[in-house]
């Protein structure tokens, strides 16, 4: 089966040797993703606002790959404070509430930078698509 892998030219996926995403046949794998912490409009302070900008930048990278969340079957969402459960559950279900991957949801006493609150990796499916004939 061919690989497919999606780079976004970070220095880190030379020094560490990963991707941020990669196909193989049907099974979409996204590597831990973290907020770009911007201290405007997403802060270190605030975890609902790091977990959306995750959501939407992993939206793009599935639709490079020609998936979109609805393919998401599968979240794993690590933080450094459980304590924002709550904030970064609305966050996904603004994206999930009605595809409803299965998740899991856990503590961790770091990520890789201090101002990073959540770090979340997504397994999808590419699900076969109806063929839309013209005329029908």
């Amino acid at each position: 089966m061919k690989r497919e892998n999606i780079l976004t030219g970070s220095p880190w996926e030379d020094k560490m040797g990963y991707c941020r995403a990669l196909r193989i046949g049907n099974t979409i794998e996204v590597s831990g993703t973290v907020a770009l912490v911007d201290g405007e409009k997403v802060k270190a302070t605030d975890a609902y606002a790091q977990t959306m900008n995750i959501l939407e930048r992993v939206k793009v990278v599935l639709e490079d790959l020609k998936v979109s969340m609805e393919d998401v079957i599968r979240t794993r969402i690590f933080t450094t404070d459980i304590t924002t459960f709550e904030d970064v559950a609305r966050a996904h279900a603004h994206f999930f509430k009605d595809i409803k991957p299965a998740t899991g949801f856990y503590e961790i006493s770091k990520l890789v930078a201090p101002e990073y609150l959540v770090e979340i990796e997504f397994t999808a499916i590419a699900t076969e698509k109806p063929l839309i004939q013209e005329g029908l």
